[in-house]
């Protein structure tokens, strides 16, 4: 039996993982083949049996791995965040959110005939996006960046506050319909057991009573440790704990959660790939058809609450009809609604609750077809409703050093979205202070994949002075960029390495500049006074001209052709400069003295002319 066990595990972490990794490839979002999986695996096979298998094992394990997820969700959301992206987000998240719950809810209860503790919780769950979900979507969708940048931060911030709002619910009828001070005891006990457990981790941290390398272990220890004392004093008050957990280390002061988050990050993709095997393998698709009109109802509720509270929330914003009915139509359901709704329906079939099987049904009916429909249908209404940005002109660029940072302002001030990515505090906050838009973290970290805002992104510039960073990010972002739209900044390193250091050919992306410009290079000519001149070209003075003018002078960077398309100067690539485009070069200090006094365009296109 142990040993069948054994490679029961064994099999759904292997599926697990490759599910997630199919998922990357296709871009599509993880949940539709992890439960793809799980239902082969168990109900059509029968060769995954969780109840039979793991016993009196599944409960625990559900809720523990459950608990790790809504605490990792409690770690996004920074009170912060809700106030810096807009009204309607903020909306959304808050009183639209309770909106939403009331509607579905007051639909379930009236059409559906679900009991009224039923529909509540129902209506919790479902409310629920994101960026599981969001973000393969938008990826696929590109939609123009004021939606997409709705949908996404909405993603973000309202998973934890509505798996906050499920929980306070359950809590109410597990205790709440038996003893109102049952309900009471549990959420005081919740409530107390997260704020000390964040307390104290908070105190352990600020006072770096914890080695560095042991810091991710002791979070996850006390994460554990806060659920199961929390349970032991009042039943089922756990999942509670570690959310308010969550969210309180989130937004205290002092208390850097970056590499704590980033490795729950890590783990909550394991117990998900593990979870939704499992949890798919419990599913069968005959009851989720049984479910029938009664079904579709619940169906219809949800899709019509969800456009009601867009015009609610984006009332008075400057939102077009177009946009928030696109807003309304993209909002897939996704991992915690399924993780959620199965592990209460677990606990509320033990407290006799008989409508507690059919919350799975219906919750993962919900999932399956929004999730579905929309991932393919979310690109041709953003079509219909012209809101697809055809040719993204954003530029991501890795580093924030300050290369990257001229070359940032210089980008931007001809009109480019340019986002800097870097994990070196210091360097983006000058970015920030230049004006420029930043990302702290790695970009090839799974905190990327979820937070990193690539909306009218669509090259990549690695710039850092790290290669092994550089070759990494080149070969994640050419899948979504495309391989022409991915360049490289070769840094001295790599210049002089030896065959066994040289990155592939096959891995290597076109070198930015030219042969023998490196980031180093570039580096030692800004701290001298060389400056990104912009200059646009004419009849009576073109390229040869300018050439001649400013001889080697100057380091060509970026050419931008008459309809405003950008050009990088490569390795392997020259752009034929013609008249009435504007060439974007780094000029010397001692070519900056000597043009001292003569009008320069750097702004955008205009009269570069150089004297003779």
């Amino acid at each position: 039996m142990h040993d069948n066990l054994l490679y029961v595990i064994s099999a759904v972490i292997v599926l697990g993982v490759s599910a997630q990794w199919l998922s990357w490839r296709m871009k599509l979002p993880a949940i539709l083949a992890l439960l793809v999986i799980g239902i082969v695996a168990g109900p059509m096979t029968g060769l995954l049996r969780p109840d039979e298998m793991f016993g009196d094992l599944l409960f625990p394990m559900v809720s523990l791995g459950v608990a790790l997820v809504l605490f990792e969700g409690g770690l996004t959301l920074r009170f912060s965040d809700l106030r810096g992206h807009g009204a309607a987000v903020s909306n959304l998240v808050s009183w639209g959110a309770l909106l939403n719950w009331g509607l579905i809810a007051a639909g379930c209860w009236v059409f559906v005939d679900f009991s009224i503790e039923m529909a509540l919780l129902f209506a919790a769950l479902v409310i629920v996006t994101g960026p599981t979900v969001i973000n393969p979507l938008l990826r696929t969708m590109r939609a123009k960046p004021e939606v997409s940048q709705l949908l996404r931060w909405e993603g973000i911030l309202i998973d934890p506050v509505g798996a906050l709002l499920a929980v306070l619910v359950f809590q109410f009828i597990v205790a709440g319909t038996e003893s109102y001070l049952l309900f009471i005891q549990s959420i005081g006990v919740g409530a107390v057991a997260g704020a000390v457990a964040a307390l104290t981790l908070g105190f352990l941290i600020r006072r770096h009573w914890i080695p560095e390398y042991l810091l991710n272990v002791v979070a996850l220890a006390w994460v554990v440790l806060a659920f199961a004392i929390s349970n032991y004093l009042a039943h089922e008050s756990g999942l509670l704990a570690v959310t308010v957990m969550g969210v309180w280390l989130a937004n205290t002061r002092g208390v850097d959660m970056s590499e704590v988050l980033s490795f729950k990050e890590s783990l909550s993709i394991l117990i998900i790939s593990m979870l939704f095997i499992v949890l798919g393998a419990r599913i069968n698709p005959a009851d989720i058809i049984a479910t029938g009109w009664a079904g579709v109802g619940v169906l219809v509720v949800v899709l019509l609450a969800r456009p009601v509270v867009v015009w609610a929330c984006t009332l008075g914003g400057d939102y077009s009809w177009r946009e928030r009915a696109l807003v309304s139509w993209v909002a897939p359901r996704g991992i915690v609604a399924a993780a959620v709704s199965s592990l209460f329906a677990l606990r509320l079939e033990d407290a006799g609750y008989p409508e507690a099987g059919l919350l799975v049904s219906y919750t993962f009916l919900i999932i399956i077809v929004t999730v579905v429909v929309q991932s393919f249908t979310a690109r041709w209404v953003a079509r219909a409703l012209g809101l697809v940005e055809e040719e993204p002109r954003g530029i991501l660029i890795v580093g924030a050093n300050p290369v990257a940072r001229t070359i940032g302002k210089a980008l931007l001030q001809q009109g480019f979205r340019v986002k800097l990515t870097d994990t070196t505090w210091s360097e983006l906050q000058a970015a920030r202070m230049e004006g420029l838009d930043t990302y702290y973290g790695e970009p090839v970290s799974a905190h990327a994949d979820r937070n990193l805002e690539l909306e009218g992104i669509g090259r990549l510039f690695a710039m850092s002075r790290r290669p092994a960073l550089n070759t990494l990010s080149t070969i994640k972002f050419r899948r979504e960029f495309g391989r022409n739209r991915v360049f490289t900044l070769r840094t001295s390193q790599e210049k002089d390495a030896s065959e066994k250091r040289r990155v592939a050919e096959n891995y290597r992306a076109p070198r930015l500049f030219g042969e023998g410009i490196t980031q180093q290079k570039l580096a030692s000519l800004i701290a001298k006074g060389a400056e990104i001149k912009a200059t646009l070209l004419t009849d009576n003075f073109n390229l040869a001209d300018y050439q001649k003018a400013r001889g080697s002078s100057h380091i060509p960077l970026f050419a931008l052709d008459k309809n405003g398309h950008l050009r990088a100067f490569t390795d392997d690539y020259q752009p034929d400069v013609k008249p009435g485009w504007t060439l974007l070069s780094l000029v010397s200090p001692e070519q900056l003295v000597a043009e001292k006094g003569v009008p320069e365009n750097t702004a955008g296109p205009g009269d570069g002319s150089l004297p003779e």
